[in-house]
C-alpha cells in the first residue's frame, strides 16, 4: 500500500510539471453542449425540440438553444419524461436504455426523486473524481495518504430491482461502479460491508472493524460522519479518532455547510487534518475546493455537464421558489460576483435545461469557484425578509461561538401570527444549561446584521421569533422514521407545509422537555 501511495503521488507531481493548454471556460461549456446535442439528436427528447436545427445554427446554437428548449423542474421532467425510461423505454431523453436511477435525498420534497444515471454520467464522475485527486497536490497531502484506505459512508451498493432498472442512492450507485482496482485495494469499507442494506447494519460492521483499516481519507455528509466517529472511539475505547486511524489526513465533505459541525468535528481528532470541500449531488457531480484557503468550488466545464445561471430573484422565481416561465439565463462568461444564482443544467444524463434546486454565488467568477448560500424551496420569505440557509448558518455559527456550545443540526418555520408572521427554530444542543432566550436574542441580533431586509421586517411584518433547543438525536430520529437515514441525506433547513406538519407531530409525540423562548 505504500508502495501504491508513492507510485499515485509521484505520477500526479509528474502529470503538474507537464500541464496541457487549459481553454477558456466558455470554450469548455460551449464544445460540452455540442457534444450533449449531438448525443441527444436522435432521441425523442431531441427529435421534439429539434436538436439537429439547433446544431445548424453553427454560431448561435448556444443561443438557440437556449430559446427553444423550456426550463424544467423536477416534477416536469419526470412527468412528461423519465416515467418513460423507467418502463423501459429507449432513447427517451439520452441514447440507450437507463440501468439506475439514483434516489435524492429530498431535502426540499417531501419524497425522494427518480433521477437517471447512464453511463456517461458514471464515467463523467470518475472524470471528477480523478481531476480532484489531481488537485491534492496541491494540498500538500503527504504521499503516503495517497495509499490508505479510502472510507466512504454512503449509501448501500445493493441496489434495488425495480423491474426495468435498478435504484439507489447515489453514492452507492458511484461506489458500485468505481474502477476495479480502487475498489479491492483502497475503497473501505470494502463491497462487503457496502452491500448491507441498512445503514444500522452497516455502521455496526464499519465500527467493528475500523481497528484493522488504515483509514487516510473520509468521505460523507458531516452529520453521520461525526456520529461514525463517535461511535468508533466510543466501541473502541480511545480519546480520539487518530488512536485508531493514525494516518487519517483528508475529510472531503460536501451537501451542507461544514461550519454547524467544524468545531465539535475537531474535538474528535487527535492532530490537524485538511478539510476539502465538494459538490455533488443525485444529478451528478460538479466540482470541488481547488485552492487550499480559497472558499470557492471550482466547477468542472468539461465533464458533460452544460451550466445555466437563473439570477435569483422575484422576476425568475415565485414565492414558492419555482421557476417562472422563460426566465433570464447566463453563462459561465457572463455571471458577476455577488449575485445569487439558482443552478440550471443540461447534463449526459438527459436531464435538459433542468433547475437542480442549487443556490449558488460566485466568490470568484474568473476561476469560477463558487458557494452554495441555499435551496431555492429552502429560502424563508413570508414577508420579504429574504433569508437563506447561508444567513442562517453564519447566525447558527456566531450563536455557538459566543455562547461555547455545540449545535449540529437546526431547522427554521414560518407561519401567521398575530395577523402578521413569525419564524420559530428548532436547534440542535445537547447542553442542558443553555439559555433559549440568549440564543434567541444572538440569533436575532446576528440577521439584522448580516440581512438588510430581515432587519427592516423585524420593525414591521416579522413580529416574532421563536427558539426551541431539542437534543440532536431527535433530527436523526425523524429522519430514520422517515427512512432517510445516512449516506447522502441531509435534514431541511426550512420546513414548509407537509414536511412541517410531520415534523411538529413528530416533536410533539416525543414528549420533549422543551426550551422555549
Amino acid at each position: 500500500m505504500a508502495l501504491l501511495g508513492n507510485l499515485i503521488a509521484r505520477s500526479l507531481e509528474v502529470r503538474k510539471k507537464f500541464r496541457l493548454p487549459v481553454a477558456s471556460p466558455i470554450t469548455y461549456q460551449r464544445h460540452t453542449l455540442r457534444q450533449l446535442l449531438e448525443r441527444g439528436q436522435y432521441t425523442t427528447f431531441g427529435k421534439h425540440y429539434g436538436f439537429e436545427n439547433i446544431l445548424g445554427q453553427e454560431i448561435d446554437f448556444v443561443k438557440a438553444f437556449r430559446e427553444r428548449v423550456p426550463v424544467y423542474t423536477y416534477n416536469e421532467m419526470y412527468k412528461q419524461w423519465w416515467y418513460r425510461c423507467q418502463e423501459g423505454e429507449e432513447n427517451v431523453t439520452w441514447p440507450g436504455k437507463v440501468k439506475y436511477f439514483a434516489l435524492s435525498s429530498g431535502t426540499s420534497e417531501a419524497a425522494s426523486k427518480h433521477i437517471p444515471v447512464t453511463q456517461d454520467m458514471i464515467r463523467s464522475i470518475k472524470k471528477v473524481g480523478f481531476k480532484q485527486l489531481y488537485s491534492m497536490t496541491d494540498f500538500k497531502v503527504p504521499a503516503s495518504a495517497f495509499g490508505k484506505g479510502i472510507l466512504m459512508l454512503g449509501g448501500t451498493t445493493s441496489l434495488f430491482e425495480r423491474g426495468e432498472y435498478y435504484e439507489g442512492d447515489m453514492s452507492g450507485i458511484s461506489a458500485k461502479n468505481m474502477p476495479r482496482w480502487m475498489s479491492s485495494l483502497l475503497y473501505k469499507p470494502g463491497q462487503r460491508i457496502s452491500r448491507r442494506p441498512k445503514w444500522e447494519d452497516r455502521i455496526k460492521h464499519i465500527v467493528r472493524n475500523a481497528r484493522k483499516w488504515d483509514v487516510g481519507t473520509i468521505c460523507g455528509v458531516p452529520a453521520w460522519v461525526q456520529i461514525v466517529l463517535e461511535e468508533v472511539i466510543k466501541y473502541h475505547n480511545v480519546k480520539n479518532i487518530h488512536e485508531v486511524w493514525p494516518n487519517l489526513t483528508i475529510y472531503i465533505h460536501g451537501g451542507v455547510s461544514f461550519e454547524p459541525y467544524r468545531e465539535s468535528f475537531k474535538k474528535l481528532l487527535g492532530k490537524p487534518i485538511r478539510f476539502i470541500e465538494t459538490y455533488m449531488a443525485s444529478e451528478g457531480s460538479f466540482g470541488f475546493q481547488a485552492r487550499p484557503g480559497a472558499p470557492g468550488i471550482k466547477l468542472v466545464l468539461n465533464a458533460g455537464i452544460f451550466y445555466e445561471f437563473v439570477p435569483f430573484t422575484p422576476e425568475n422565481f415565485d414565492e414558492d421558489g419555482n421557476p417562472k416561465a422563460n426566465p433570464l439565463t447566463y453563462t459561465i462568461d457572463e455571471v458577476k460576483e455577488n449575485t445569487n444564482y439558482a443552478v440550471m443544467i443540461s447534463t449526459c444524463s438527459g436531464a435538459w435545461r433542468y433547475v437542480i434546486g442549487d443556490v449558488v454565488r460566485f466568490a470568484n467568477a474568473k476561476e469560477y469557484e463558487i458557494i452554495i448560500v441555499g435551496r431555492t424551496k429552502q429560502f424563508l420569505s413570508l414577508c420579504g425578509e429574504h433569508m437563506s440557509v447561508d444567513n442562517m448558518n453564519k447566525a447558527i455559527d456566531t450563536v455557538a461561538k459566543k455562547l461555547n456550545i455545540t449545535i449540529r443540526e437546526f431547522t427554521v418555520a414560518g407561519f401567521k401570527y398575530d395577523n402578521l408572521f413569525a419564524h420559530r427554530w428548532y436547534i440542535g444542543c445537547d447542553d442542558p444549561n443553555v439559555d433559549a432566550g440568549e440564543v434567541r436574542q444572538l440569533l436575532d441580533d446576528t440577521l439584522c446584521k448580516i440581512n438588510d431586509d430581515y432587519a427592516v421586517e423585524r420593525t414591521s411584518a416579522l413580529k416574532e421569533v421563536f427558539v426551541e433547543i431539542i437534543p440532536n438525536k431527535v433530527f436523526y430520529d425523524y429522519l430514520r422514521n422517515k427512512g432517510k437515514e445516512g449516506a447522502m441525506n441531509k435534514f431541511p433547513r426550512v420546513l414548509k407545509g407537509q414536511q412541517l406538519q410531520d415534523w411538529e407531530a413528530f416533536v410533539s409525540k416525543q414528549g420533549l422537555m422543551l426550551h422555549h423562548s
